[in-house]
């Protein structure tokens, strides 16, 4: 546990409310996997090992798209103080779980857009029960896509009736295969289907109602086996996205992450709900057939299920304090190249 401070030129309260909003970004299973350390010129943002999920994340994909999206959620916060953000990612080669450090670059007034998506950080929730059989309109899929876009990631919404098809029979398939490995189950079991009371995991109200094994597109029971079986069926024809980025590497896991939050984000600001599909990117043969189904090139690294649902209750969260990392022995400011400073300037 360390100590909050003032960074930034922020006062401790203002860099409290900061590392409150960077976390509350996504992550599986509700493990919360970053870390911050607070130095008065630069906020680094690390990633938890010992939160890792090594049966269903062995490469660590997974824990570094949640650094990207608590990096998101930290970004915009800092535009909310009227900061602007320069980021660096990935700055230290000896020290892979360092995910970016970011630093002041003057002021910088939010956007109505971003305003927007900052009131949505602490509304948005994963939701796991059934939405209703609406469609998602127009405007809102292109914003969907748009907010993929604009952090250079793809959202590829899925609309041809064959490929959806195959998409369900896959995640079928690599529930099946999840849920017959003792590792697996064990570690999920660790992590879901608790009681009230505990910071992190989902608790079993959260969980969701236990799935149909015949359903269109199987759900993981995230309830501990408590979850009701005889509540309002899955939505027959759910929203599917499938976020993508350019190729696979750390860096572009971490890109990815901030794309999906500010898709996570922009659902919530259009009224929507969403939940996962993550067996379908966790079991590599089952992810690269889906790569192959949908683009041939781009790697996916997340699948969404969107729609219209009905308000849940948030996650627990960790206190902030258990957040920051204790200071430096030494602290240096960082190097940078003038290719990185480029970079950091499109990245507020």
């Amino acid at each position: 546990m360390g100590t909050i401070t003032q960074a930034l030129g922020l006062s401790e309260e203002q860099v409290r409310g900061l590392l409150q909003t960077a976390a509350l970004a996504p992550s599986l299973h509700n493990t919360q996997p970053w870390r911050f350390r607070l130095t008065p010129d630069w906020i680094e943002v690390h990633v938890d090992r010992g939160r890792n999920l090594r049966v269903a994340d062995p490469d660590g994909r997974e824990l570094r798209i949640a650094g990207g999206a608590a990096l998101f959620n930290l970004r915009l916060g800092l535009i909310g103080l009227g900061i602007r953000p320069l980021v660096t990612v990935l700055p230290d080669p000896g020290n892979p779980d360092l995910v970016a450090i970011v630093r002041r670059g003057g002021r910088r007034r939010a956007t109505p857009e971003q305003q927007r998506l900052l009131a949505a950080v602490p509304r948005r929730r994963t939701n796991r029960r059934p939405f209703a059989d609406v469609p998602v309109a127009s405007p809102a899929r292109y914003e969907l896509r748009r907010a993929a876009t604009e952090e250079g990631a793809w959202l590829h919404l899925v609309t041809d009736s064959q490929h959806r098809f195959e998409l369900g029979r896959l995640a079928r398939q690599a529930h099946q295969r999840q849920s017959a490995d003792p590792a697996f189950l064990a570690e999920i079991a660790t992590w879901t289907g608790h009681e009230a009371g505990r910071p992190d995991g989902v608790p079993a109200a959260a969980g969701g109602p236990q799935p149909l094994s015949n359903g269109a597109w199987v759900m993981r029971d995230f309830s501990g086996g408590t979850g009701r079986i005889d509540g309002p069926d899955f939505e027959a024809e759910p929203l599917i996205g499938v976020l993508s980025v350019h190729t696979d590497g750390p860096r572009e896991e971490i890109r990815a992450g901030e794309a999906l939050e500010r898709v996570l984000l922009t659902a919530t600001v259009h009224g929507l709900s969403v939940s996962f599909l993550s067996q379908l990117v966790e079991i590599p043969d089952v992810r690269d057939r889906m790569r192959r189904l949908l683009s041939g090139t781009r790697p996916p690294l997340a699948v969404l299920r969107i729609g219209h649902g009905w308000p849940v209750a948030a996650t627990p969260r960790l206190r902030v304090e258990d957040l920051v990392l204790p200071a430096a022995a030494t602290s240096t400011t960082p190097a940078h190249t003038d290719k990185e400073l480029s970079d950091d300037r499109h990245r507020a």
